[in-house]
């Protein structure tokens, strides 16, 4: 069973880390269109997938490996790449929550109305754009960290 619930941890972090550099692909994909229309429609797919993928993913990772820990009894909060991967992953949930899909959101509207308008604020735009690439780009690096710890399973200590 332990081996099973392992891999099925490491499916989810493969579609979940995939999801989420697959959106940013789409992102600079959409902006090179230089279309706000495009733009728009990018990030409401972008929206999409995370409800589809990127959520679901999180809660099979977490399942997953607290039940593949408590199967192959190693103590969660004790072992240090397991207790520090927890802290990468939850700064990558919150910073999602908070900022990255606030933004998400924010940038479809205004894209929307942009293209509705006529009259998209590039400059606008980009500080958007740039605030969501920045924080988007905390929410993959530190799960890609965590990632890391689970592989190399450094002796650094837990709780």
């Amino acid at each position: 069973m332990y081996l099973v619930l392992k891999l099925i941890h490491i499916v989810a972090v493969i579609l979940f880390l995939g999801n989420i550099i697959t959106g940013l692909f789409w992102k600079f994909h959409a902006d090179g269109s230089k279309d706000p229309r495009i733009i728009a429609h990018s990030f409401e797919g972008i929206i999409r997938s995370d409800r589809w993928f990127t959520i679901p993913s999180v809660w099979v990772i977490l399942l997953a490996g607290v039940g593949a820990a408590i199967q192959g009894r190693i103590p969660i909060l004790g072992t240090g790449w397991i207790f520090w991967s927890i802290v990468l992953f939850s700064i990558s949930g919150l910073v999602f929550g908070l900022r990255v899909a606030p933004l998400q959101v924010q940038i479809v509207k205004f894209a929307r109305a942009g293209a509705e308008s006529g009259q998209f604020d590039w400059s606008h735009y980009r500080t958007l754009a740039r605030a969501w690439e920045f924080w988007g780009l905390i929410a993959l690096l530190s799960p890609c960290a965590a990632v890391a710890l689970m592989v190399l399973k450094p002796g650094i200590p837990g709780l």
